[in-house]
């Protein structure tokens, strides 16, 4: 049987099946890390970095919160990620996961300005499949 534990020492191999899933779920770039080791960081359906940390990552583990930013540094500088705690069910920390956050980097207004059709095309759909 094989079980996944992740700990404050898991390496990027021990963290690749999470990351690995999240990035298949969600398709944009992931990374991961544990406390005390660095971890990995998947693009495109494949890791790019085995020995990956990034400056929001280390914020994350610091600071002991979920983070939504624009790096000013690093390989994501200038693009919006979302990066979080991994916790233990006692509220222990024991690494940090991020993706890049693709909602924050959507100008939603400017969309809805330049497409004003756009919410009755939608609400059109959904009437049509109800």
């Amino acid at each position: 049987m094989i079980c996944l534990k992740i700990c404050k020492d898991s390496t990027a191999e021990d963290l690749e099946p999470i990351a690995s899933a999240v990035h298949s779920l969600l398709g944009i770039p992931t990374t991961i890390r544990s406390v005390n080791g660095k971890g990995i960081r998947m693009e495109k359906g494949e890791v790019v970095d085995w020995d990956y940390t990034g400056p929001i990552l280390e914020k994350v583990l610091e600071e002991k919160t979920t983070i939504r930013t624009v790096p000013k540094e690093g390989v994501y500088k200038g693009k919006a990620v979302a990066v979080t705690p991994i916790k233990t069910p006692d509220g222990e920390i024991v690494g940090a996961l991020g993706v890049v956050d693709l909602v924050a980097a959507l100008d939603i207004l400017s969309v809805f300005r330049e497409y004003p059709g756009i919410i009755d095309e939608v609400e059109e759909a959904r009437k049509r499949h109800t």
